[in-house]
């Protein structure tokens, strides 16, 4: 009785993370760049269920010899393996200001393919963004709306010295002669990347580095100024996954409500009668 009250515990749980990663999907639908997050169920390790029993052999001693009959398995519940970003590409937004920017992949060598552009967070690390939405600070560096700086394929901030500057399809950005190409690089398995805050991703222990999206043979993509890319989350397909989500809570919480009734009538009364 108690490992049928611990599975359907176990689905309560799992509908609860999954409900968590659907609203953060819903919060971030209007985000730029932001890619949806999938939570991935998995069950446990099931058991393989045997019947102990005595067969008698028809000897002149009535020996028994102990035999096992394979019944067959039980699972013993559900858990949120990992949850997995969607990297399809989102809707482009026209904003037509000069530090909005969106990645558009023409062709990929792997359908699974993804672009980002290049960011140094606070600590100094390298990170991957689709989020374009960028600002310039007092210093006049490009930046994301929270500071972090945004990198050329050289690995060094860009500084544009203001508003005035134009990029090109090609992704080169132009402050009166100087063509300073933006870090946009390639990752042909962007499962990879770990989501961190701020829209940013990290590459995985043991992944392999992302390459210059510029030498990557079969990749086209352009830039296009003065766009966003929308986030990718669907909200009514959410909404629905948020619906189904709530109900199958429901009923494993009924579940557990059917074996606390049985639990309680077994304790309080059975043992009474006893």
């Amino acid at each position: 009785m108690l490992r049928g009250f611990y599975t359907a515990a176990t689905g309560m749980m799992a509908q609860q993370r999954k409900q968590e990663v659907l609203s953060n999907n819903m919060t971030n639908a209007l985000t730029p760049g932001y890619k949806q997050d999938q939570a991935s169920l998995k069950a446990f390790p099931e058991l393989l269920i045997h019947r102990m029993e005595n067969q008698q052999i028809p000897t002149r001693s009535q020996s028994q010899v102990r035999t096992m009959l394979e019944i067959g398995a039980i699972n013993t519940g559900v858990y949120v393996h990992e949850t997995i970003p969607d990297f399809t590409q989102g809707s482009l937004q026209q904003t037509d200001m000069t530090t909005d920017m969106a990645l558009v992949q023409t062709e990929t060598p792997d359908e699974n393919g993804s672009i980002f552009f290049t960011i140094q967070n606070g600590d100094g690390d390298v990170r991957y963004t689709r989020n374009g939405n960028f600002t310039v600070d007092g210093e006049g560096n490009l930046t994301t709306n929270a500071g972090y700086y945004v990198l050329d394929n050289a690995g060094n901030p860009i500084n544009t010295d203001g508003l005035e500057f134009e990029v090109t399809p090609e992704g080169f950005v132009q402050i009166g002669e100087q063509n300073i190409p933006l870090g946009v690089v390639y990752s042909n398995d962007p499962n990879q990347l770990v989501k961190n805050e701020e829209d940013l991703f990290e590459l995985a222990e043991d992944a392999e580095a992302l390459v210059d999206a510029r030498e990557t043979a079969g990749l086209q993509f352009n830039v296009q100024q003065g766009y966003l890319e929308g986030s990718n989350v669907d909200q009514a397909e959410t909404m629905t996954e948020m619906m189904q989500a709530y109900r199958a809570f429901e009923a494993n919480q009924k579940v557990v409500q059917a074996y606390d009734r049985s639990l309680d009538k077994a304790v309080n009364e059975i043992a009474r009668l006893g």
